[in-house]
């Protein structure tokens, strides 16, 4: 096992229901440490950009208009399997579809309203990562 990092957001629907606390909860129970966190309300142009391996896809701008309607919690994690930890505690896309006792099971309000996101590869979280933070703000 190797100790990794990778990226979550905790999304406006989360915020908007002040679920942070129990999201981190989550988190922690699952192994996973938060070594960077910080509270933000996305730009459009932050939006679009972080997103933009979707520009292409019909839902794009629902997501963008989504992702700016609130504040987010923008984290690192890191932990042994952090990446692979981390989706398996974030449970399916589509909560009908997650485990019990995963975040979008117990948390989430829809599949556009899922709760969080999480980086999908190591590659992607490190692009993630650096998208929101400086190294000097990831402490661990």
């Amino acid at each position: 096992m190797t100790t990794e990092r990778t990226f979550s957001i905790m999304k406006p629907d989360a915020t908007r229901r002040n679920l942070t606390g129990a999201v981190v909860k989550m988190l922690e129970e699952a192994g996973l440490r938060v070594v960077a966190s910080k509270r933000i309300h996305m730009s459009r142009a932050q939006a679009e950009g972080f997103y933009a391996v979707h520009k292409e896809r019909p839902f794009f701008g629902e997501l963008v208009s989504f992702m700016i309607s609130g504040p987010v919690v923008v984290q690192v994690l890191e932990g042994e399997n952090a990446m692979a930890k981390n989706r398996e505690v974030m449970g399916a896309t589509n909560p009908a579809n997650a485990e019990p006792g995963t975040i979008r099971k117990e948390l989430a309000e829809s599949i556009e309203a899922n709760t969080v996101h999480g980086s999908d590869s190591l590659e992607n979280a490190a692009t993630e990562i650096a998208f929101f933070f400086q190294p000097e703000e990831i402490v661990g």
